[in-house]
């Protein structure tokens, strides 16, 4: 089985343009883990496990802000890493099974393993970002030196030397995230079934968490009791599924 190196490469484009969206240009909110792993899912032949893994991140990431100095971590590389590892190993596995029945056949237990292994590279985003930031700022100084000096054309030029770097860092990582999918895709899927089972229901039990997350940090009144509220109900359904599941095999 081969890799797909058409997907390895638009996974790297897609994540290094939301990466520029997010925070030097357009800015028209593509940048969210919602929207950016729902299209990576598209770009990557698996709009299922980009949506889900999109849902999951955005609610994570909700209480997330730019604050002055202070920078929230990069939920948009965590969401187009998440999401390309994800469908990667979707795809991979389709592959390793023959390529048969139209699209990849996408599972719970990818986009569990995938959240469990790269969720992190939001605080990694993090602190490129402030490295990036210092960059830039000489490149902005040095272009007020230009603009005063009447050097209009080689004073934009800076700007576009501001952006490369987002989109060449980001875009590399997200490429390695989804060559790292497709590697693991069929060595996953063979894990003995009680583990796939586990990943199967920790998807669940991860959004539960994260909306309990996004609950606490709105700060509206009694946000914690509706986080326990909601956090305890998607737990009991999840419970109630697994228990009717069990019932119907022992009969």
């Amino acid at each position: 089985m081969g890799v797909g190196w058409t997907q390895v490469a638009l996974a790297g484009i897609w994540g290094g343009l939301v990466a520029v969206e997010r925070k030097a240009f357009l800015q028209a909110m593509f940048s969210r883990p919602l929207v950016a792993a729902t299209i990576m899912g598209g770009l990557l032949d698996d709009v299922q496990a980009g949506l889900f893994v999109g849902l999951l991140l955005e609610l994570f990431h909700l209480g997330g802000a730019n604050l002055g100095a202070s920078l929230p971590d990069h939920d948009t590389l965590s969401a187009t890493s998440v999401s390309a590892a994800a469908a990667g190993m979707s795809n991979a596995w389709w592959l390793s099974q023959g390529g048969v029945g139209g699209l990849p056949s996408s599972e719970p237990f990818f986009w569990s393993t995938a959240v469990l292994l790269f969720i992190g590279l939001g605080r990694v985003g993090r602190w490129v970002d402030r490295r990036l930031e210092r960059y830039a700022a000489r490149l902005a100084k040095k272009a007020l030196l230009l603009a005063e000096a009447g050097e209009l054309t080689r004073a934009m030029r800076q700007n576009l030397w501001g952006v490369w770097p987002h989109f060449v860092v980001f875009g590399a990582i997200t490429s390695a995230c989804a060559l790292v999918g497709w590697g693991l895709g069929p060595w996953v899927a063979r894990l003995p079934l009680p583990v796939l089972r586990g990943l199967d229901w920790a998807y669940p039990a991860m959004a539960a968490v994260c909306a309990a997350i996004a609950a606490r940090g709105s700060h509206a009144k009694r946000a914690s009791f509706y986080a326990l509220l909601g956090a305890g109900a998607v737990c009991l359904a999840v419970l109630l599924v697994v228990l009717l599941a069990v019932l119907k095999e022992r009969a």
